[in-house]
């Protein structure tokens, strides 16, 4: 199927050369798309999310005139399998990455832990027949950019965004990040496959935040393609630890709050006013109502995040890193000028389902076609009302943690080799009353749909029974 899209998508793309060499421009019906994603912040952290703390004013608009939903759900929670599952629509127990670390295959570099030592770890990262939503848009006609976070090169320097199929990449990857660059005040960084010094950083200076810099090739690269179709991926680091922000002014009179928690609002708050800036450069341009928008965040809030003191998982069980809903429901917000109404909704929508939508706005939905494990949800961005819940979710990692959306449940475990737990969700979004033991059939059922989906994986081999302590009936399915 793999080799189908990229003929289908060289297809389209001969097809778009045919029609005329001009760039044409975007229109409300084809429009630009903007994706910005947060990094580790939680389902609670904006106002228009609940939080009572935190200051999100363009967010907050953003939502205000837009749409917002409030059963959304990352990837995975974590990182690189979440942006995985955004990146190729596909659930993490059929996608290439499923872990940040892989346990065979793919290759070793260096991490620096949050104590600054050092340990070697093994990375898969996306292979060259890995269809992105880089490449689709791309082939579709669309410019594409990604901007500072990628997080799906491993230790590959031939993965980076730039040979994934996106036209453009500025930002960092995993080996240089973790080697040699501090994470909010950047001397190293990539414009493609050359490596950068921002010469204000340097000898560890605090001149420009990577929020700052992040935005600002952001912007470039709309002034540069304002006159064509473009699909703009910006990835922020804000608010993944360490909290590093120097300005903090807009929490300093909190005399009860910790400098970790300052830090941490803070970091919110300079990424939404960088927002606020790449909003202003769509008005002053007139590309705002030609522009689609879509902001997330690719997981719940990390375990050193303010969790109790700024409510940021919004009352949530669980966090970054457990597939409870703390770790995988997130913020999700859609806005576009005069197509995209304000209101709030609470259809079903995970990341898998970006790839089949945004190629149905680009005019290429044909190129991903049956291969992905999402679906088409862009009616729900223009007021239509169409059912998504009567499908089912999956997120896994390896011989670790498993958990299924089905219908109103949810089935659940964090800890290997321990039984499902079983939540009526909507009724119980906290997961606090485990109807497992009330239920025994249909958390075998449950069970046994986790195994349809998903497909066993070279970087991560794990034995039947770390998957569900079904070896016996697993080893005797066709």
């Amino acid at each position: 199927m793999k080799h189908v899209l990229m003929t289908m998508g060289a297809l389209l793309a001969q097809q778009a050369q045919a029609a005329g060499d001009e760039p044409q421009g975007a229109t409300p019906e084809r429009p630009n798309i903007i994706f910005i994603l947060a990094d580790d912040m939680g389902y609670g952290d904006l106002a228009c999310y609940g939080n009572r703390y935190i200051q999100t004013p363009n967010i907050d608009r953003l939502a205000r005139t837009g749409t917002s939903f409030t059963q959304a759900y990352a990837g995975s929670g974590i990182s690189s399998p979440s942006r995985c599952s955004l990146m190729t629509g596909k659930n993490s127990g059929n996608s290439r990455i499923r872990d940040n670390q892989c346990y065979a295959g793919g290759m070793t570099g260096l991490k620096i832990n949050p104590r600054g030592d050092t340990t070697i770890v093994r990375r898969a990262n996306l292979l060259e027949e890995d269809v992105t939503l880089g490449t689709v848009l791309s082939k579709a006609g669309y410019r594409t950019c990604l901007v500072n976070k990628w997080h799906l090169d491993g230790y590959d320097p031939q993965a980076a965004p730039n040979h994934r199929g996106f036209d453009e990449f500025y930002g960092w990857t995993i080996a240089t990040v973790h080697s040699n660059a501090p994470y909010y005040y950047p001397y190293y960084r990539f414009h493609g496959d050359s490596l950068i010094h921002i010469e204000e950083n340097a000898r560890d200076a605090h001149v420009r935040h990577n929020t700052e810099i992040s935005t600002d090739d952001a912007i470039q690269f709309i002034h540069r393609n304002r006159q064509r179709p473009f699909f703009l991926f910006l990835g922020y680091d804000a608010p993944h630890e360490p909290y590093n922000i120097d300005d903090t002014s807009w929490y300093d009179e909190q005399g009860d709050w910790s400098a970790n928690t300052k830090r941490y609002a803070a970091l919110v708050t300079h990424m939404d006013y960088n927002i606020g800036r790449l909003l202003g450069t769509l008005d002053a341009l007139g590309l705002r109502g030609n522009t689609l928008i879509i902001f997330a965040s690719d997981n719940g809030a990390a375990v050193m995040a303010p969790l109790k003191e700024l409510n940021c998982g919004a009352g949530l069980k669980g966090r970054k890193g457990q597939l409870y809903e703390g770790g995988i429901r997130v913020p999700l917000i859609v806005n576009q000028p005069g197509r995209v109404p304000a209101r709030q909704i609470d259809n079903l929508v995970y990341f898998p389902d970006f790839m089949p939508t945004l190629a149905r706005l680009a005019g290429s939905s044909s190129v991903v076609s049956g291969d992905t494990n999402g679906m088409d949800v862009s009616p729900l961005f223009f007021g239509e009302d169409i059912d998504t819940d009567n499908r089912d979710l999956y997120w896994e990692f390896p011989g670790k943690q498993r958990a299924i959306r089905h219908q109103g449940w949810k089935a659940v475990t964090v800890k290997k080799d321990a039984p499902l737990e079983l939540y009526r969700i909507k009724e119980d979004p906290c997961e606090q009353h485990n109807l497992a033991a009330e239920h025994p059939e249909l958390v075998k059922e449950l069970e046994r749909l986790m195994l349809q989906m998903r497909t066993p994986s070279e970087n991560y081999p794990i034995p039947d029974d770390a998957v569900s302590g079904m070896t016996k009936k697993r080893s005797t399915r066709k």
